[in-house]
């Protein structure tokens, strides 16, 4: 059965209970439960949609959009809309100071990144007061898409004094085996995590729709010496991370 059949009202509008646009939405979750509407297989546009099931194109849309808002569907530009591949949620630990590289490498992940930024870069204000620099004085900057398994998974944003990483092009896959070299590896960080609903740009760079939600993590990170080594803002896909700390009495 297609996912035109699959969506013929004789086969199911009849025995469903609640508004329209919730009795469609039910049908696409069913299909997509029981493999009837396998991963990565497109649904028919909107206005088909609308003439197989007897709904009017507002309701169609309606039950569509939350369901790309829970991450069941996709929409592709210029491409239509296609149930999406599950997402295997991973878990990070909040315990140990790791890279994302290393996070990965111990599930077996290869990891890649798509380079968005890298160089020297004016300091900004923040950035002044975290490295106690002077005005005018220049930092390392790296921004990023990591994926890891072939998806993108997190956007990774660090700035670093200069006598840090003085070259931020060495950087070509884990910051801190760079760091490590020059004997200026992190070995503490204090972490803020907050919950956010990814913009546009962000969203699309992460393979995720507009206002999905996502994880935005700020970190401080301090050398031995209690030196402030790097500034780190970080967004995760909401819907393939669980951060997880370990608490003791």
């Amino acid at each position: 059965m297609n996912a035109a059949e699959f969506l013929r009202p004789e086969n199911w509008l009849g025995s469903s209970e609640g508004p329209r646009y919730v009795q469609l939405r039910r049908r696409l979750i069913e299909g997509i439960e029981t493999g009837a509407l396998p991963p990565n297989s497109s649904l028919p546009p909107e206005r088909e949609i609308a003439e197989l099931t007897e709904l009017s194109r507002v309701t169609v849309r309606k039950a569509i959009q939350g369901l790309v808002r829970e991450g069941l569907i996709e929409q592709r530009q210029g491409s239509g809309s296609f149930v999406r591949e599950p997402v295997t949620r991973l878990e990070q630990s909040l315990s140990h100071l790791t890279s994302f590289t290393e996070d990965m490498a111990q599930r077996g992940m290869q990891t890649t990144s798509t380079w968005l930024e890298r160089g020297v870069f004016m300091a900004s204000p923040e950035e002044i007061a975290a490295f106690g620099l002077n005005a005018g004085e220049n930092v390392a900057r790296i921004y990023r898409l990591r994926e890891a398994g072939g998806r993108p998974m997190a956007l990774e944003r660090a700035a670093l004094p200069l006598d840090i990483l003085p070259n931020p092009i060495e950087v070509t896959t884990s910051l801190y085996e760079v760091l490590e070299r020059k004997g200026n590896r992190p070995v503490r960080a204090v972490q803020k995590i907050s919950a956010i609903n990814l913009e546009a740009r962000e969203a699309a760079l992460l393979g995720v729709a507009e206002g999905a939600a996502g994880l935005s993590i700020a970190r401080t990170s301090y050398l031995a010496t209690g030196r402030v080594a790097e500034l780190t803002h970080s967004l995760y896909r909401g819907d393939a991370y669980d951060f997880v700390a370990e608490l003791r009495l």
